[in-house]
């Protein structure tokens, strides 16, 4: 039995990326072990399919933003799209333990959930907050738990307001490739979100 007790914490290590026009806050649960990342920037695991699934969604390419050679995306690239296109990035926990030494959300503890509001404020064009996975999902809900009370299916999002903003929640499929399904299935799924949003 693992004793979280004795389990470090462990502090987000990267700020909150949120370009000023953000129409979208895209949030995971937290980043992997750092040993994993091949940039640093978020979903930098390279066998996470999240840029992949950009790549598709924006310019019909999944190698878009893959530096197949180096075995790493191209983060500059990577910055200048989200930077564009309105995508802002962050985690929906600031602090967690790892309860086993790999990437799997199913033994992140939550210590602090990121306080959602706090991002919203600052990006106020933003009208979408985006979970991409289960554990993401259920962790929003602990910061906007006020104005957001349940979670949407799947590929679906519920209405909400935050400080007199109308907004919308939405949930994605997870982009690791322990989710089972396929990098074009969730394609499907980000590119109507990002069409219903005016991103794409």
């Amino acid at each position: 039995m693992i004793d979280s007790k004795t389990t470090a914490i462990e502090r987000h290590p990267l700020q909150p990326f949120l370009p000023a026009e953000a129409r979208v806050l895209m949030l995971g649960s937290f980043p992997p072990p750092h040993a994993r990342w091949s940039m640093e920037f978020y979903y930098p695991n390279f066998i996470n399919d999240m840029w992949r699934i950009m790549g598709l969604v924006f310019y019909g390419d999944r190698q878009h933003f893959v530096d197949g050679e180096h075995k790493r995306f191209h983060l500059e690239r990577v910055v200048e799209f989200c930077t564009a296109r309105g995508i802002a990035i962050y985690d929906t926990a600031t602090a967690v333990r790892r309860l086993k030494e790999n990437a799997s959300d199913k033994f992140l503890e939550v210590v602090e959930p990121t306080d959602v509001g706090s991002l919203l404020r600052r990006i106020p064009e933003c009208r979408a907050v985006v979970v991409t996975g289960e554990k993401a999902a259920e962790t929003v809900l602990l910061s906007l738990g006020q104005h957001a009370h349940t979670y949407p299916k799947i590929g679906e999002y519920v209405e909400f307001e935050f400080e007199g903003r109308p907004m919308r929640l939405w949930r994605m499929p997870s982009t690791s490739r322990a989710y089972p399904l396929a990098l074009e299935k969730k394609a499907e799924y980000y590119g109507r979100m990002f069409s219903e949003t005016s991103v794409l």
